[in-house]
């Protein structure tokens, strides 16, 4: 059997490494349109930071250790189409600009997402850039290295943009972020991210939400500048980061089925619309089993899970994604912030009966030195108290309480089943009642 994986990335790869170790005689090609493969796209903002000076530490498996367990690639290669019928696709070689067609007998998908970018004027200008690559993290080190750059922009205050507003603070720069939206961090709630917010401003960050850009500014080889529609701002460097969306375009004549902004939609085993054909990562649609509906989350996790079970598949067998919560988290300064399930938004657009609690309690006793707080959000529903989402914010120890909160609401747990949970109790770690049993127990 013959089976052609295109994108080489998390899901790709996690999918080849499956399928080498459940069929070791499958034949498995995998074409990467980059120049590398299987490497935590999550850690581009650390390494442009100098939290990390060597790119290869992002890189899980190098391609000679593919090479020797049999999978073959090829990086820098581009799949142009992809013929359903025939089961054949279409491969430009980027170095040289040859096309050529392979076949297959099985198909999986993992392509990924790309950065998006709007029509701004001037977006073509040195200096305006995105961080999505291994390629624009390594340009992006390198870059912010000249002493003439001092002054970055950040396009957006997402995850990777509040991300890299840490990095290049670590780096001594200047930094300004641009936020569209009335606030940062959309998939947080106002609560939550508020505190964020002042984390940034605190740390040196200039903030300006509510605030729109029409377009970039130079002298016509460099960038110089952004324009909003309330100033302008000096600008050596520009990260645009708006959002991602499927790298899926050239499927669209293919039949694939596929959802408003262009995810491919897959079952549980990962099979698209189209016999054979299968798909995992940040390209496709992922049952949110807290929302009971396809969502687009694109996170190294999810993808990750998702690419094993469709090696699997793909080499025969019948494991199915459970879902996912949703449950991400980010590192802003000082501040470390988790969050899953639902938010307030979601659960307001979806019509629940719910309630929702903030609390702020310390993350250990104040017996043991150095106590932080930490804020707990939780929505949860009125009648059976049936936990549906949390966030955490804290300065240490928040995170990862929220993974206790993601198990919660995976087991359709309450807040009173929670509240009562044998949680580890020491003073350096936690109180007697911890932090989560705090906020559970005061849901009324």
């Amino acid at each position: 059997m013959k089976i052609i994986i295109i994108g080489g990335v998390a899901a790709g790869m996690s999918a080849a490494s499956k399928i080498r170790r459940v069929d070791p005689d499958a034949k498995v090609t995998v074409y990467e349109k980059g120049g590398f493969l299987s490497y935590g796209a999550c850690g581009l903002p650390y390494y442009v930071g100098d939290y990390n000076d060597d790119y290869r530490k992002m890189i899980a498996r190098s391609r000679e250790t593919f090479t020797k367990m049999g999978i073959e690639t090829f990086l820098r290669h581009e799949v142009q189409s992809v013929d359903v019928e025939r089961k054949e696709v279409l491969v430009k070689n980027l170095e040289n600009g040859q096309e050529f067609t392979d076949s297959y007998d099985k198909l999986m998908i993992a392509v990924g997402a790309s950065a998006v970018v709007p029509p701004f004027p001037g977006k073509e200008l040195m200096g305006v850039h995105v961080l999505k690559s291994m390629e624009d993290g390594i340009f992006l080190k390198e870059y912010a290295k000249m002493p003439e750059v001092q002054n970055i922009v950040i396009v957006g205050g997402g995850y990777i943009g509040v991300e890299c507003a840490e990095a290049f603070l670590n780096l001594g720069k200047n930094v300004r972020m641009l936020e569209a939206a009335p606030r940062i961090l959309m998939p947080f709630d106002e609560q939550i991210a508020a505190l964020a917010h002042e984390e940034l401003v605190k740390s040196g960050v200039l903030l300006n939400t509510g605030e729109k850009v029409e377009g970039f500014y130079g002298d016509g080889l460099y960038v110089k500048g952004v324009k909003t529609d309330k100033g302008t701002y000096d600008a050596d460097l520009v990260i645009v980061a708006v959002g991602v969306r499927p790298c899926t375009e050239f499927l669209k004549n293919t039949g694939i089925t596929m959802g408003k902004n262009g995810g491919l939609i897959v079952d549980q085993e990962m099979r698209t619309s189209i016999p054979d054909v299968y798909a995992a990562g940040d390209c496709i649609l992922v049952y949110n089993e807290v929302l009971e509906e396809d969502s687009f989350l694109a996170l190294g996790t999810v993808a990750n899970k998702c690419g094993r079970i469709a090696g699997a598949n793909l080499a025969g067998g019948h494991e199915a994604f459970i879902g996912a919560l949703g449950s991400a988290a980010i590192k802003v300064c000082g501040l470390e912030l988790g969050r899953t399930g639902m938010g307030e938004g979601d659960a307001i657009r979806l019509t629940k009966d719910y309630k929702t609690l903030v609390i702020q309690a310390n993350d250990h006793p104040a017996y043991y030195p150095d106590p932080t707080p930490i804020t707990i959000k939780l929505i949860y529903e009125k009648g059976t108290k049936r936990l549906l989402g949390a966030q955490t914010c804290g300065q240490k120890g928040a995170v990862l309480r929220a993974d206790v909160f993601a198990v919660a609401i995976h087991c359709r747990m309450t807040t009173a089943e929670l509240g009562m949970t044998d949680l580890i109790y020491a003073p350096p770690f936690s109180g007697v009642w911890d932090a989560i049993q705090i906020a559970c127990n005061a849901a009324k």
